[in-house]
């Protein structure tokens, strides 16, 4: 069985956001306020998952782990913050070639100097997004540990389902910053777009193991609902596959507008995601 409670879910969220930000980050083409944006998201739910673990009274490994992957943000968020100046390399790259594009196209030319990255300073190390989801990993294990009957099954479960919530959600994200940063190249969104699509397998799969969503198919635990939770569970993952696919297929369009179209399907995809994974822990929970 599985346990609906919170703190574990929130904690899996601000896991899985954290380490598909810096799947994000690590390239050095967004723009510091989309890590901004996510820091402090996910800075946020994870001080939710810390107030609901003590309200619930989680184990303390899980509770002093979610404390310390809140800690873990902020000191992320500030560290980006401090090193503001040195904004990102590539993001910077990509301006000075643009305007030198257009200085060749129009003759005129700009008097703005290119900054060396010795006055700008050391940038921040998108590494450091990491540190969190490995914290939150020992609170995810422990709250696993911690539920009784097939405790392997629960851990892969809170871990597949850290990295699932988080990718679609990044995904979602990172569509609604193009609106900021149009001149982001596609691969970067259909990156994510990619991962929501390979996470998604290992969730459902867990989410079937017995004891699971096979029992609850077969009637062997009841829904509380005459079998209507488990047909819309089966929705949500149908749903959430296909719409990864469709998203793939908008980002293969020329146009701009197939990027907001895409982070259109994104939306659903998210509610379709998070109700795979939450109306199966409220079955298997029940």
């Amino acid at each position: 069985m599985i346990e609906l409670d919170a703190a574990t879910v929130l904690l899996q969220w601000a896991a899985g956001g954290m380490l598909f930000c810096w799947v994000t980050t690590r390239h050095r083409e967004v723009g510091l306020g989309y890590g901004w944006l996510l820091r402090g998201t996910y800075l946020v739910l994870a001080i939710g998952a810390f107030a609901a673990g003590v309200a619930v009274d989680v184990n303390d490994i899980q509770l002093v782990a979610t404390a310390a992957t809140a800690a873990a943000i902020a000191l992320a968020l500030a560290s980006s913050i401090r090193r503001k100046r040195a904004g990102v390399s590539g993001q910077r790259a990509e301006q000075y070639r643009r305007s030198a594009r257009v200085a060749a196209m129009t003759g005129i030319e700009r008097d703005a100097p290119a900054l060396t990255d010795e006055a700008l300073g050391p940038e921040f190390n998108p590494a450091w997004d990491l540190v969190a989801p490995l914290l939150a990993v020992v609170g995810l294990i422990a709250s696993g540990l911690d539920a009784g009957a097939q405790p392997a099954l629960i851990v892969a479960r809170n871990l597949a389902g850290a990295a699932f919530l988080g990718a679609v959600t990044d995904a979602m994200l990172l569509g609604h910053w193009y609106l900021v940063q149009p001149g982001l190249p596609r691969r970067l969104l259909l990156e994510l777009v990619r991962w929501t699509g390979w996470t998604w397998v290992p969730e459902v799969v867990l989410l079937l193991v017995p004891t699971g969503m096979i029992s609850a198919l077969t009637g062997d635990i009841d829904d509380g609902w005459n079998g209507l939770l488990v047909w819309f569970w089966i929705a949500c993952a149908v749903t959430t596959i296909v719409l990864v696919f469709v998203t793939k297929a908008a980002l293969k369009e020329r146009e701009y507008s197939a990027v907001m179209a895409a982070t259109g399907l994104l939306y659903l995809a998210i509610l379709t995601a998070f109700g795979t994974d939450l109306v199966a822990r409220l079955i298997l929970a029940g």
